[in-house]
């Protein structure tokens, strides 16, 4: 009898916890989810998060809302997060920055692989150099002379310290052999809108920010770090047409969670991803902008983020980059 009542009740408790993790999955999201972008509106992450919640949002028939917490090369964001309770309704969409953190700074308030529950890498982008529309240079070749020839004497600006547009830079400075003075802005957007009123010299961004003002005539391209030319921009060299071959920077566009979070819903919110990025419409709007959709598993997601961050700490290491 003994053995039947704890056998019972063995099967119960199995019973229970299939019907909750069922019940997790099924009944998620329940209101609305924020989705915490940590800079400022107008750069690509922001971009990208603002398209994939409207998506989302139609899938789910719930509301993503997108939340900007702007400050310190995206920390201020991300601890308030990882802060957060774990139950799905508080996420973080970053970009390769996420993976530069620990490369940059000799601290941070959370594990950046330990204390993230990865979703999924939504989407992925080439780098491109750009100047002011007004700029003297025409070229990587005529950037790197003057700035070979009077050292630091021209700024590039940056979403902010350790942030992918500024680590995209020290690279560039270092495959290049020129050292330009750096300007770190709230966010890409910020950096971007510096370039194009002429408050800094250079930048490098990602495609989706920069297309509309190198279309608009705003500011001119110099070179894009995707394999080949894009069909975009059929006038922009590739890094290796510049003669910077080993200049391959990407940038992605992930989201992910506090550690912690349920595996059903963490796997509802990567289904609700891989189904956005497969719609047509967000398919073409990332297209149009040089960025390529992605929608990998949770799985790929946190081994391509723990790679990143050993990769992008060897290259602030060359680059001689000194922790904050």
């Amino acid at each position: 009898m003994k053995k039947m009542v704890i056998a019972i009740t063995a099967g119960v408790l199995a019973h229970l916890s299939v019907s909750s993790a069922v019940l997790a999955q099924d009944s998620y999201p329940q209101r609305a989810v924020t989705i915490t972008v940590p800079y400022s509106p107008g750069g690509t992450t922001d971009y990208v998060a603002r398209m994939l919640a409207k998506q989302m949002s139609e899938i789910s028939k719930q509301s993503f809302v997108v939340e900007n917490k702007p400050g310190a090369s995206g920390t201020i964001a991300t601890s308030a997060v990882m802060r957060s309770k774990p139950d799905g309704y508080s996420l973080l969409m970053n970009d390769t920055t996420y993976a530069m953190l620990p490369a940059v700074f000799k601290k941070l308030s959370w594990d950046p692989v330990k204390d993230i529950a990865p979703i999924a890498n939504v989407a992925s982008t080439p780098v491109i150099l750009i100047v002011p529309a007004k700029s003297p240079f025409n070229s990587v070749s005529d950037l790197v002379g003057a700035a070979k020839e009077k050292p630091e004497s021209l700024t590039f600006g940056s979403g902010g310290n350790g942030s992918s547009t500024h680590l995209a830079g020290e690279v560039f400075q270092h495959q290049a052999g020129i050292k330009l003075l750096h300007v770190p802005y709230k966010g890409a957007g910020e950096a971007l809108m510096a370039l194009v009123g002429g408050t800094v010299d250079v930048e490098i961004s990602a495609t989706p920010t920069a297309i509309p003002q190198i279309n608009s005539g705003k500011v001119k391209a110099l070179a894009i770090s995707s394999p080949q030319r894009l069909p975009q921009l059929p006038d922009v060299p590739t890094f290796a047409e510049a003669g910077l071959p080993q200049y391959t920077v990407q940038n992605w566009f992930g989201l992910v969670a506090r550690a912690g979070t349920q595996p059903e819903v963490v796997n509802t919110l990567n289904r609700l991803v891989k189904q956005s990025v497969a719609d047509h419409s967000l398919q073409s709007s990332f297209e149009t902008l040089g960025a390529q959709p992605v929608g990998n598993s949770p799985q790929d997601f946190a081994k391509q983020i723990a790679n990143e961050i050993e990769s992008w700490s060897r290259t602030a290491e060359r680059a001689g980059l000194e922790k904050q």
